[in-house]
């Protein structure tokens, strides 16, 4: 009798989203986040009663408004991106492959959880399941938190699936060269700045130093980009983004170096933050609202924000050739 179950499944994974732009969503969405000790790895003991009496009851108003800035008709942008992707991921590999191979999306926080995704690659037959975290460059606090999510999600399977996990993917040459190519269209589109600013997610520096190769990854992104770009020495600066708390976080901090710029002659950046692959509150509002607001005051002409890949065509081609390297003895 012939085996009609897929001959694997993919999992799609990003940070989350909540699930509506209200204090009430974001409350529930942050408590869950910034309870994850890969995010947050003070005590517990510590942490809890700080998070839960004074963070929790301050900063989701703050944050609601945020999203409310940039939410959709359709929800919230990343969970809409999200979804283009899944699509568009799993038509690829049908006509790539000729097989049908099932794709889930599953948040780190959120919904659809990582557990609601590997249920739905389970009642659709699958019993190897490739686990892609739409994390270019990897990091304790981003890629490692999948792990965690997905071994716990397991944990009480009695019949657990072959899984494959893919840890980052900084330097394939298809990355860089969807990254690329969205410059080029941008610059074709827009005209071209002074100076290409790359800001990534920041981390502690304390996370570098314990052995988290996340600096060095995007360092090389970074020098990757700007050589496909042929980008010389002043042209491209690498920064990092949205950090949290008191403790030092990479530098240089993307909204100081904005702030900076017009001091130093440079009147005209295009932004981008290679270290999402879609649109999310800290790219739309962060960056693509704030990050202009800095600039402007501070003296500067003209800001242009680059998005990120999101369900671009060459994104996505390059996650279906990802996948497709990963399982390649899996079809």
């Amino acid at each position: 009798m012939q085996d009609t179950r897929p001959p694997f499944g993919v999992l799609l994974v990003n940070l989350g989203t909540p699930s509506a732009p209200t204090k009430a969503a974001v409350r529930a969405f942050l408590k869950q986040f910034l309870s994850d000790q890969r995010v947050v790895d003070l005590s517990p003991w510590l942490w809890q009663p700080l998070l839960q009496g004074i963070i929790l009851n301050t900063r989701p108003g703050k944050v609601a408004k945020l999203y409310q800035s940039i939410w959709q008709a359709e929800g919230s942008p990343l969970m809409v991106v999200s979804k283009q992707q899944r699509q568009s991921l799993a038509e690829l590999l049908r006509e790539q492959t000729g097989c049908h191979i099932p794709v889930e999306l599953g948040m780190s926080y959120g919904s659809p959880s990582l557990n609601d995704g590997l249920t739905a690659l389970k009642n659709a037959g699958v019993d190897r399941v490739l686990v892609l975290p739409l994390y270019p460059q990897y990091s304790c606090s981003t890629v490692a938190s999948v792990f965690d999510g997905v071994a716990a999600a397991l944990k009480l399977e009695r019949n657990l699936p072959e899984l494959r996990f893919v840890r980052d993917y900084h330097d394939k040459p298809g990355y860089i060269l969807a990254l690329a190519g969205s410059v080029r269209s941008h610059w074709q589109r827009e005209g071209r700045g002074q100076r290409l600013l790359m800001s990534f997610h920041g981390v502690p520096e304390r996370y570098i130093k314990e052995g988290d190769p996340y600096r060095s990854q995007c360092e090389t992104t970074a020098k990757l980009l700007a050589a496909e770009l042929g980008l010389g020495e002043g042209e491209w600066q690498l920064c990092f983004q949205s950090r949290f708390g008191k403790e030092p976080w990479l530098t240089p901090y993307t909204d100081e170096l904005l702030e900076s710029l017009p001091g130093q002659g440079i009147t005209a950046v295009d932004i981008m933050s290679p270290a999402f692959a879609a649109d999310c509150l800290e790219t739309l509002e962060e960056i693509a609202q704030g990050g202009r607001e800095s600039f402007l005051e501070a003296g500067g002409k003209q800001y242009q924000f680059i998005p990120c890949l999101n369900a671009q065509s060459a994104h996505m081609r390059f996650l279906a050739d990802l996948v497709k390297f990963h399982t390649e003895n899996w079809h």
